[in-house]
């Protein structure tokens, strides 16, 4: 059983009014859809989803919904926020066969930025190009986080997806598709020695003219 657990309730009422008297009652309003079944609108207790909300696996793992007296394995594919409360507006639940893959959106944790030659050595700074990933796999295979090791990035090099380690059974979808983007980058420092040496033959140039 997943360690995420989501009680909800069916709703019979629906729409903009129904919604609002939810929300002033402490409850969230959901749909629950997929695996050849109706969506089924439900509600959860706001205080139960703010409590997962600060776990990053509970945005790309298997959820265990508990409805009328059933689990059903799902995964939470909408989440909305009030532009500037606290509060969550309405969610999105997809159920899932545990024996087909899915697409889901990983987080990727940066390793050793700050031990990197390229940052240490060599003066450069690190660029995130990408934050997360979009995999394709059984649920069962889904990471929490797929790690990005940086300790021997050196200035003005950059890592791609190919570069990436992943779990046996996870497939990145863009290189399914032959993007191999870049996922993160040393800065060169400005100002280093190429830079200097540039600049010195700029100011030669600038010289031998006046003469």
């Amino acid at each position: 059983m997943s360690e995420y657990i989501i009680n909800a309730e069916k709703r019979e009422d629906q729409g903009k009014g129904a919604s609002r008297r939810l929300r002033r009652a402490g409850l969230v309003p959901g749909i629950v859809y997929g695996a050849g079944k109706e969506p089924t609108p439900i509600s959860v207790r706001e205080n139960e989803l703010l409590k997962h909300l600060d776990d990053e696996g509970f945005y790309s793992q298997v959820l265990t919904l508990k409805l009328e007296g059933q689990d059903e394995n799902v995964v939470l594919r909408d989440l909305q926020r009030h532009p500037y409360k606290p509060n969550i507006l309405h969610f999105d639940l997809q159920r899932i066969n545990m024996d087909e893959k899915i697409h889901v959106h990983v987080p990727l944790h940066f390793l050793n930025e700050e031990s990197c030659v390229g940052v240490k050595n060599e003066g450069g700074t690190v660029s995130h190009l990408l934050v997360e990933v979009e995999v394709v796999c059984l649920p069962a295979s889904i990471p929490e986080y797929i790690e990005v090791d940086l300790a021997e990035l050196h200035a003005g090099e950059t890592l791609h997806l190919s570069d990436l380690k992943l779990p046996e059974g996870v497939e990145l979808v863009e290189l399914a598709h032959g993007h191999d983007n870049a996922v993160v980058t040393v800065l060169k420092a400005r100002g280093g020695a190429e830079d200097e040496e540039a600049g010195g033959e700029e100011a030669e140039a600038g010289e031998g003219g006046e003469e």
